[in-house]
């Protein structure tokens, strides 16, 4: 099969690959860009462990194509964090206990990403809906619910300091 040149910008960064046009938006950042923070989980888009964002949308990046990115923007978990700094989503979910295991965690910061981004101020049961494409086995979501409600204050409050 032949291959087709895309670009694409990854957290910040242009990336420029030859891919199969069959290749998964998931394998492509994990086996050729080697970001392996969004974890394949389900492969039916279902779970949600595969969550990232792709200009302005969360997007599951299991039955997402590699080449339906040329010319887009992608920012995974990977690209939260700046300057050695934790984005408020992730230290959010550190200090309300919104992870367990973990294997669901990278796809539930970037659905927060993307959520808060579209509703800074949600109720619980926004928040609920807002996430529920995601799922989670060990938290029973209390916490998670928690994590995203001080996210949206740590960014209100941050907004509220730049102004």
């Amino acid at each position: 099969m032949a291959k087709k040149l895309i670009s694409v910008n990854v957290n910040g960064k242009t990336e420029e690959r030859a891919v199969e046009p069959r290749t998964l938006l998931i394998h492509f950042l994990r086996e050729d860009l080697n970001l392996t923070g969004a974890h394949i989980g389900c492969e039916t888009s279902h779970c949600g462990a595969c969550t990232v964002d792709i200009d302005g949308q969360s997007v599951k990046a299991c039955t997402h194509l590699a080449v339906q990115c040329d010319g887009s923007s992608v920012k995974t978990v990977e690209g939260l964090a700046q300057g050695g700094a934790l984005h408020a989503v992730q230290q959010a979910f550190y200090e309300e206990h919104g992870l367990q295991c973990g294997f669901c965690t990278p796809g539930m910061l970037m659905r927060a990403y993307r959520f808060l981004q579209d509703n800074p101020n949600p109720t619980d049961e926004e928040i609920r809906m807002g996430m529920s494409g995601n799922l989670c086995r060990c938290t029973g979501y209390m916490n998670i619910v928690k994590a995203v409600k001080s996210a949206a204050k740590k960014l209100q409050q941050a907004e509220t300091a730049a102004a």
